[in-house]
């Protein structure tokens, strides 16, 4: 139990240093960022790695090692609003329809089955393209969609823990209902959507930078990882680092948010086994 508890612990900590020195390359990138990321120079365009820029330049002769860096902020920070609104949504609904439960959890239900019917990038898309491209339509867009998936999820823990025996006697004890919530249930569907959100956050990243890939989010010249990864396809052949400093960064958050998810969920269900 201990090994494994120690496997536990060195895959969740490998995953919290590798996002821990993403966010604070992003939270001081004006001062590690070796060049301005918005700065052209025609005269550096598509160079290799050097001193002078360590993962080259584009084709507009910007500093991708740069744009990278502040590419922290845009995906980092859109990524977290999107989550707080998700949740601040999608809690309240999963904490009343999943305790009611009755005809207003069942017109829930159906709003839910309606969402998740449609793939998430496929209606993410759709909204996008009503409201117009740019970064605050897909904030939007993005928790519009993704409420569906967290509603689901919390009510099912919300059903199941509203059914043990220590519940049933808080109600008889005469403990009102925002109580019983608030000091029973809250408290053990905390851990589950911890991980579930950790595992989400990285998922949300790869959608922003898929849409801004497909110029539906942030627009030229903010950098942003996936409008980077549109900004070289012409020049993948002849530069291919060009794309591949930007995808590594993606795929870096993404597996990171992966690995503390992944430890995170064995940590509870290790610690639930010996309590």
């Amino acid at each position: 139990m201990l090994k494994r508890l120690k496997q536990v612990n060195i895959g969740l900590l490998v995953g919290l240093v590798i996002l821990l020195s993403i966010s604070l390359l992003g939270l001081f990138a004006p001062w590690i960022a070796p060049h301005d990321p918005l700065a052209v120079n025609l005269a550096a365009r598509l160079q290799s790695p050097s001193w002078t820029y360590p993962f080259g330049t584009d084709h507009l002769g910007r500093c991708i090692l740069s744009r990278i860096i502040y590419g922290i902020r845009i995906s980092a920070t859109s990524a977290l609003i999107i989550m707080f609104f998700t949740m601040l949504i999608s809690v309240p609904i999963a904490l009343l329809t999943g305790y009611v439960r009755g005809r207003s959890d069942n017109f829930m239900m159906r709003i839910i089955d309606s969402t998740l019917a449609i793939p998430d990038i496929v209606l993410t898309i759709a909204i996008v393209g009503l409201l117009g491209p740019g970064l605050v339509n897909m904030i939007f867009a993005i928790v519009v969609v993704r409420w569906a998936s967290y509603v689901r999820f919390i009510r099912s823990l919300v059903i199941k823990i509203s059914q043990e025996d220590y519940i049933f006697s808080a109600r008889m004890a005469g403990n009102s209902h925002f109580r019983i919530l608030k000091r029973y249930i809250l408290p053990q569907i905390a851990m589950p959507i911890l991980v579930f959100s950790a595992l989400d956050l990285g998922k949300i990243v790869l959608n922003i930078a898929s849409l801004s890939f497909l110029g539906l989010g942030s627009q030229p010249p903010t950098p942003e990882w996936g409008a980077m990864l549109n900004d070289a396809t012409d020049y993948f052949q002849i530069s291919p680092y060009v794309m591949f400093f930007p995808g590594l960064a993606i795929v870096l958050f993404v597996l990171s948010c992966q690995l503390v998810s992944e430890r995170l969920g064995k940590h509870d269900i290790t610690f639930s086994k010996e309590v």
